[in-house]
């Protein structure tokens, strides 16, 4: 059994926002509540790996605390709903751990600074990359961290999930858009070809 580790916690969201990403945030300050015992402080990143690497942060526990110091209900349920990304994106892609040790050498240092021990990234592919390659770095460091990526992305292609949030929301938005514009074009005698042009990678589940 791996031992608990105790100490600060950071998270970001990274990539394109959707009307899901926010609800993810909300889910990870519930979380930070729900674990004071070994969570001393949420961290916000502001842009994401980029905005961290600047050290552009906020203090996510004492904006989401109510008066008695819990988790303000009223402000988590309105995150939840609000669309785009409420911390900001980047779409910063990070080099080899290899190729470039010092540039992990310097995130190191940050997070010790801080005292961070726990590391959430909110995306999807490039998300999660960096992921892979923070935890592929630390594998080879003395620095006691656990990494994890947290899923979000429309084009539902993350490997081992099932579904990812942000896949959802964008396909009744298609779904719907879709018939209207069917809709919008029947109603003249000359007919119409109407090309819809949809995102989705190489997966294609939303189209």
């Amino acid at each position: 059994m791996e031992e608990m580790l105790r100490g600060a916690a950071v998270v970001g969201q990274s990539g394109g926002p959707t009307a899901a990403i926010n609800a993810t945030l909300a889910g990870v300050i519930k979380g930070y509540f729900e674990s004071r015992e070994a969570v001393t402080k949420l961290y916000g990143m502001k842009n994401g790996i980029e905005g961290f690497l600047g050290e552009r942060m906020c203090d996510l526990g004492s904006i989401f605390s109510d008066e008695k110091g819990d988790v303000d209900t009223e402000k988590l349920s309105l995150l939840s709903q609000t669309p785009a990304a409420a911390l900001g994106s980047c779409r910063k892609k990070l080099p080899d751990p290899s190729a470039e040790p010092e540039f992990y050498e310097k995130l190191i240092a940050l997070f010790k600074k801080c005292d961070i021990r726990y590391f959430f990234y909110i995306g999807g592919n490039d998300s999660m990359d960096t992921v892979a390659k923070l935890t592929k770095y630390l594998e080879t460091s003395d620095y006691k961290m656990r990494v994890m990526g947290v899923p979000k992305t429309i084009d539902n292609d993350l490997c081992a999930t099932d579904h990812t949030p942000g896949y959802g929301s964008a396909a009744k938005y298609i779904a719907t858009v879709t018939q209207e514009v069917i809709r919008d074009c029947a109603v003249y005698t000359v007919k119409a070809v109407t090309i819809v042009e949809i995102m989705g990678r190489d997966a294609g589940w939303l189209t």
